[in-house]
């Protein structure tokens, strides 16, 4: 609307006129030219409005974030955007001014979902967000290491804190037991499955990350969607300005320093316990003379050191009227504190969007990784296994290679470090192309295509010139193996999305699709044994002993074709109702069973919108939401459903043949796994967007679990795989974010996340329980899977201390082998001796309650944050408990064994003394179970953003200078100090057998310097 205003002639007023101009001039040349630019989230703010605080005199930036002004010293400068909050800041001296916005309202937010995005307040499901300034925080080669405590309802598990070690991911508990309980990973819609190698991808590329967890979010993703769905945007060259191209740079070099050791025995104290074990025993001792004549070896100091990491990475970046573009090159070398440890990558990625008319736009994504891994040809738990008083020279300086404790051969670290080899050369190609057209207004129709091309060579070499080998004098000779892996893969999406409004109440999108995906793997394995020389190594496994070459391989390939539909419905843009549905078909399974389908509905009320809630000053944004469907878990590998041939030889006309015989039954009855889950939340956005909370209440229940199920002996096997389980999980969710200061100078803000998840075991096809066997010496019978129980418990018998008397031994009704000193058992059973019949329930690996909490503050050019995340309430099962706390004197001992029971000196100690475990087994016991909790600073950083125009800096955007440190202090009570660990890993028996701690490579402390400049 034009005001219209009328004009009346002054002609005497000239007097006036002249001193308006004069006063005007006088103005002016108190006046100076000011400009910066507006961001927020790592992006520039085009049309973010700047105004001279009490005055009409104002500006737009524009589309590179951009602003210049005319404003006076004494003037202050008010920038303000839709959903942050506005800053103002005074002019004084300055003539650039770079803002930052931050946020006003969390729900205003822009999500990546399933084949599209979303304002977070039109969200009928749960979706947690990462931003890439979290994701960088930390100097990791993976992005999933980054990713613990920062949303709720995940926990992120660091198995290793190997060089490019991945993580244990459990969004809303585990789902399965057989199958993986791993999330589904899609990067820029490429569904790349369970177990992507993320190193391949470059954490600087990234843009955001979604974690899709209830039914509404994951639904559209079908069977693969049960245990979460992790989205991936890389980023693009928008905002990155038209014109002159962006350019980024990256630099950071860190230290990784060996954390704090478990508590071990001395090297004096270890001989006193190895003679006394001798002692018990009856036999000579080893160490007859002053301890001070033996070698004190500190293995842990030998096998480990001070390691540093290179990462650098350029982008350009930038767009035109039609066309944005994102080009990056990277180089990481991280060096592991384990010597012979380090992994080494080069990605080069490039993005591109190009709008060829008004209907029609395509684009590609293309990322090339290289990765060459030195996996590491000892472990840090090989430390624990070698005595202290073990030489590892002999006196003309050669490597020593015998054990005299024992009277055998000596693996000696220090020898494999220099003459093994175990490497790992990955080349990865991920990229997708796409094709959009908008044939009339609102109506959207793409299609992409997404190949990917994998190719793994593993190469290992043990030398034959071992110590351990040399000193039997009978050398076998060097071993060595190749490995390839050649996967191929293919992925089709393609889409149509309508979207309308009518009646000016209600709102529409309708998306429908089909996807279809194909992937190939090929395996080639040669073993190679009696090596005569190291010349070659692994280069000519013909250098071996013909009789004894092993050949494998193997072919593994899966087909899946998927329709899906949503719909969006939005009433007064108050009440949303969203519905999902996706048919999935997979090869895995037989006719019959390849098909399902797994709808889901959910709904939100923005409770804000209403009426009776206009006239209150508490929440600025307020919504209720509610979700239930079902999702799926195609949970086995490819041909399960067939028997499985295995190699059978047999004895015909008295000389041995080959053969082949059935190793396994089949079913074809086999069919996915289920879940049902329902989700209730409240989102709230209060005192006018200072603080952001959301609360999740959420149930699943998976059915049809995949179990090993026994069976009569007559049909030749004895186990089958069946669908006959079930499990459920609950739990709730609370994120907190808020504003607590924010001035002109001075900002403060803080993020909580607090997650907490009961599992338990419903069903196991009729059984009470089942045991896990993660250790073969220990048994069977250490972990169970039982009815009522989470997965899995951790089982033994209760310790109780030591026997402290012959005459308790006597009137305890123990019949079992019994030592005045020794360990001492709990006989539930009342039969008199310790079996699996007096074994308890002892612990479980999840926690009670997982925890991020975040604090940032920023002083003028000055950023300052604090993270810490943990865990409470679980236990760790620590496997080295049998060798350094119980057994003989031959392996090293934890040191609060030196308070252990000793005849006459230390008698009520409930430490077993030494050697009584010949005299009785040690069976699993409560010992063993340690508490997982803990508490870790995962990362503290200090920035400075250098006023790059005051410095002069003539051409830079934008520089920054900081330094930060992870895993700078670890509050725990574990004897391996690090309860964060998985003996397992992630797949396999990892699967379920989580809070296993056998000595992983610990994670590092590492302090970061760096570096980022744009241009």
């Amino acid at each position: 609307m034009k005001l219209k205003t009328k004009h009346r002639k002054f002609p005497d007023f000239r007097k006036l006129w002249i001193v308006g101009v004069l006063l005007l001039l006088g103005a002016a040349a108190n006046a100076q030219s000011v400009s910066g630019t507006v961001s927020a989230d790592g992006q520039p703010l085009p049309g973010a409005t700047v105004l001279v605080k009490g005055t009409t005199k104002g500006t737009s930036t524009d589309f590179d974030g951009e602003f210049k002004i005319e404003a006076g010293a004494e003037n202050t400068l008010v920038i303000s955007y839709v959903g942050y909050a506005t800053q103002e800041i005074e002019v004084g001296s300055q003539t650039q001014i770079n803002v930052i916005l931050v946020a006003d309202n969390k729900l205003d937010e822009v999500v990546v979902i399933g084949y599209g995005t979303q304002r977070k307040s039109d969200l009928t499901g749960s979706v947690s967000s990462v931003s890439s300034e979290d994701i960088t925080a930390l100097p990791v080669s993976r992005v999933d290491q980054a990713l613990q405590g920062r949303a709720t309802g995940v926990q992120v598990t660091q198995t290793s804190g190997a060089p490019g070690a991945g993580t244990v991911i459990r969004v809303r508990g585990g789902n399965s037991i057989t199958g993986s309980n791993e999330p589904l990973w899609v990067i820029d819609g490429i569904v790349v499955g369970t177990n992507f190698n993320l190193n391949n991808i470059n954490s600087n590329d990234i843009q955001s990350i979604e974690i899709l967890k209830d039914a509404s979010s994951i639904a559209i993703y079908g069977s693969r969607g049960a245990n979460g769905v992790v989205l991936v945007t890389t980023k693009s060259g928008r905002g990155a300005g038209t014109g002159k191209p962006q350019v980024s740079v990256n630099l950071y070099t860190s230290f990784q320093n060996v954390p704090e050791l478990p508590h071990m025995l001395t090297q004096e104290e270890q001989i006193d316990y190895t003679n006394e074990d001798a002692t018990f025993r009856g036999v000579a001792i080893p160490f007859p003379n002053d301890p001070s004549t033996y070698p004190d070896n500190d293995w842990f100091d030998l096998i480990m050191r001070t390691a540093p990491i290179y990462s650098a990475d350029v982008s350009i970046a930038g767009s035109t009227d039609n066309i944005n573009y994102y080009n990056s090159i990277s180089y990481f070398n991280q060096k592991g504190i384990i010597k012979s440890s380090g992994l080494e990558r080069f990605v080069f990625r490039s993005n591109l969007d190009y709008t060829l008319s008004d209907k029609l736009k395509a684009g590609f994504r293309f990322n090339y990784s290289r990765l060459n891994q030195d996996n590491g040809v000892v472990g840090f738990n090989s430390a624990f296994g070698t005595l202290r008083t073990q030489p590892a020279y002999n006196d003309d300086g050669t490597y020593n290679g015998f054990n005299e404790v024992i009277g055998a051969p000596f693996n000696n670290p220090l020898a494999a470090i220099e003459l093994n080899t175990n490497e790992t050369f990955n080349n990865n190609l991920l990229a997708t192309a796409y094709l959009e057209y908008s044939p009339i207004k609102n109506l959207v129709i793409r299609s992409t295509f997404s190949p990917e091309f994998n190719n793994t060579k593993r190469n290992r070499f043990n030398s034959s010139q071992l110590p351990g080998l040399l000193a039997t004098n009978v050398s076998d000779g060097g071993e060595a193996s190749v490995r390839t892996v050649a996967s191929t893969g293919w992925n089709n999406e393609n889409t149509v999305q309508y979207s309308t409004d009518f009646n000016e109440n209600h709102s529409l999108v309708v998306l429908g699709g089909a996807s279809f995906q194909k992937v190939s793997t090929e395996i080639a394995e040669s073993q190679a044994f009696g090596i005569t020389s190291d010349a070659t190594g692994f280069n000519n496994l013909g250098f071996s002993d013909p009789t004894r070459s092993v050949v494998i391989s193997d072919y593994d390939g899966f087909q899946i074709a998927s329709f899906f539909g949503r719909i969006n419905y939005a009433f007064k843009d108050r009440y949303l109702l969203t519905l999902v549905g996706r048919t999935d078909g997979s090869s895995r399974f037989a006719p019959g069973n390849k098909y399902e389908f797994y709808p889901s509905i959910a709904g939100a009320w923005k409770i804000t919108e209403e009426s009776f809630m206009q006239n209150q000053n508490v929440f600025q944004d307020l919504k209720l939401r509610a979700s239930y469907g079902k999702s799926g878990n195609q949970a086995i590998e490819a041909y399960r459903t067939f028997g499985l041939l295995t190699e059978a030889n047999t004895t015909l006309g008295g000389k041995e043949v080959s053969g082949l015989t059935i190793g396994r039954p089949a079913n074809p009855n086999l069919k996915w796994e289920t879940t049902n889950s329902f989700d209730l939340a409240l989102e709230a956005s209060l005192f006018g967007g200072r603080v952001f909370t959301e609360l999740n209440y959420y149930y699943k229940k998976t059915n049809d679990l995949l179990l090993d199920v026994t069976i009569p002996r007559q049909t030749g096997f004895t186990s089958q795989l069946q669908n006959v389980g079930s499990l459920e999980n609950r739990g709730w969710e609370l994120l907190i974010n808020s504003t607590n200061i924010r001035n002109t100078n001075f900002t403060w803000g803080s993020t909580l996340t607090l997650s907490s998840n009961k599992n338990k075991i419903l069903d196991l096809g009729g059984a009470e329980f089942i045991d896990v066997t993660v250790d073969e010496i220990l048994g069977s019978d250490n972990t169970r899977l039982i009815v009522g129980q989470p997965v899995p418990v951790f089982t033994g018998a209760r310790y109780l201390g030591t026997w402290k008397s012959q005459e308790e031994i006597d009137n305890s009704g123990f019949t079992g082998p019994a030592a005045v000193g020794g360990a001492r058992f709990e006989d539930i059973s009342g039969d008199g001796i310790i079996s699996s019949e007096d074994y308890v329930i002892a612990g479980d690996p999840t926690p009670d309650l997982i925890f991020g909490f975040e604090n940032k503050f920023s002083y003028k050019n000055w950023d300052l944050s604090f993270y810490f995340q943990g865990t409470v309430g679980n236990e760790v099962f620590n496997l080295l408990m049998r060798n350094n706390y119980f057994n003989r004197g031959e392996a090293t001992k934890f040191g609060d064994i030196a308070d252990r029971w000793k005849e006459g000196v230390n008698e009520t100690s409930n430490i077993p003394r030494a050697g009584t475990d010949t005299v009785g087994g040690i069976p699993p016991n409560t010992e063993y179970i340690e508490d997982g909790s803990h508490v870790r600073l995962k990362t503290a950083r200090l920035a400075y953003n250098v006023p790059v125009n005051d410095w002069g800096l003539k051409g830079v955007k934008d520089a920054t200078i900081y330094a930060s440190g992870a895993n700078l202090l670890l509050f725990s009570s574990t004897r391996l100090i690090d309860p964060e660990a998985s003996s397992f890993g992630r797949t396999g028996l990892g699967n379920i057998a989580q809070g296993y701690l056998s000595g992983q490579y610990p994670n590092p402390r590492t302090i970061t310097f760096g570096l980022n400049v744009t241009f």
